[in-house]
C-alpha cells in the first residue's frame, strides 16, 4: 500500500480542503464554498460544496479532484453518484466534497442545512 506523499502527510484538513478547492476551481467549478463543520459534526472537518454546469461537468470536476489527490496518494474512502452526475460525493475523511449539477443544488440546499457553519475563504 502506498503512503501519502511526505509533503502531504502533515497537511491539516484545511490545507487539504484548499488544495481540493483549487483543483476544482482550475476545472471551472462554480459557486464553490468551504464550510467549517468541525464544531457541528463528529464525522468530518470541512465540506466543500460546488456546482457544475452539466452532468458531464460534474463528473469532470470529480475526476479532476480525484486525479489531483491521487497524485498525492490520497484516495477517497467513498465516492457516490458519479454515474448519474447530479450529486457526486467524494469522501476524503476529514474533507467531504459535494459536487452538484447546478439545478439540483438548490433543491438540497446544503448551505441552508449547515447555515451555522462558518465559511472559509478560498485563496
Amino acid at each position: 500500500m502506498k503512503t501519502v506523499k511526505k509533503d502531504y502527510a502533515d497537511k491539516s484538513s484545511l490545507e487539504i480542503a484548499k488544495k481540493i478547492s483549487q483543483a476544482a476551481l482550475d476545472t471551472k467549478a462554480e459557486e464553490l464554498f468551504i464550510l467549517d463543520v468541525r464544531e457541528l459534526s463528529g464525522f468530518t472537518d470541512y465540506f466543500i460544496i460546488m456546482s457544475g454546469r452539466s452532468t458531464r461537468h460534474v463528473q469532470g470536476l470529480a475526476a479532476a479532484i480525484d486525479k489531483e489527490m491521487s497524485s498525492k496518494r490520497m484516495k477517497t474512502s467513498n465516492t457516490e453518484g458519479l454515474d448519474e452526475g447530479l450529486w457526486v460525493l467524494l469522501d476524503f475523511n476529514d474533507v467531504i466534497v459535494h459536487i452538484f449539477y447546478s439545478e439540483v443544488r438548490s433543491f438540497y440546499d446544503l448551505e441552508g442545512l449547515w447555515h451555522d457553519a462558518p465559511r472559509v475563504e478560498v485563496d
